[in-house]
């Protein structure tokens, strides 16, 4: 399986905290993850959260171990009820964040190579970040919209 290098995660959360800056966001934090849900890189501006990190983390973890982008995630947490989403709480030991700011890397192919998780500002914002990010990296952004 391929997984996202350091190089190209460095690039993801560098480029992601400059577009913050550019927007003039809140602080953010920024998690990339490989495949298996393993820390490849994570940077947390002054001020962010101390919350941010795992927040930041448990999007980009349950939009792997969903298949899909953090925006679909949260699409079907949200119709899917509170069984659904207690169950999910349950499966993963509470890891998951469903919501926008999660966003599958994929490679030119297609293939899933990680994922990046954003907390910091507006689910939204936090999304534009990561996906200028992984554009910036040469790689394909998966927010999960159709």
């Amino acid at each position: 399986m391929s997984s996202v290098t350091l190089a190209q995660a460095s690039i993801i959360v560098d480029t992601a905290l400059a577009k913050g800056r550019e927007l003039g966001l809140q602080p953010l934090t920024v998690v990339v993850l490989d495949p298996g849900g393993h820390m490849v890189a994570m940077k947390r501006e002054d001020g962010s959260g101390i919350l941010r990190a795992e927040i930041a983390g448990g999007k980009a973890w349950g939009t792997l171990g969903m298949g899909f982008g953090g925006r679909e995630f949260a699409r079907r947490a949200a119709s899917g009820g509170a069984l659904f989403l207690n169950a999910l709480m349950a499966a993963s030991g509470g890891r998951i964040v469903p919501a926008p700011g999660g966003v599958l890397i994929r490679d030119r192919a297609g293939a899933v190579i990680g994922a990046v998780g954003i907390s910091g500002d507006t689910s939204d914002k936090d999304e534009a970040c990561a996906v200028a990010g992984i554009a910036a990296a040469g790689l394909k952004a998966d927010t999960g919209e159709q």
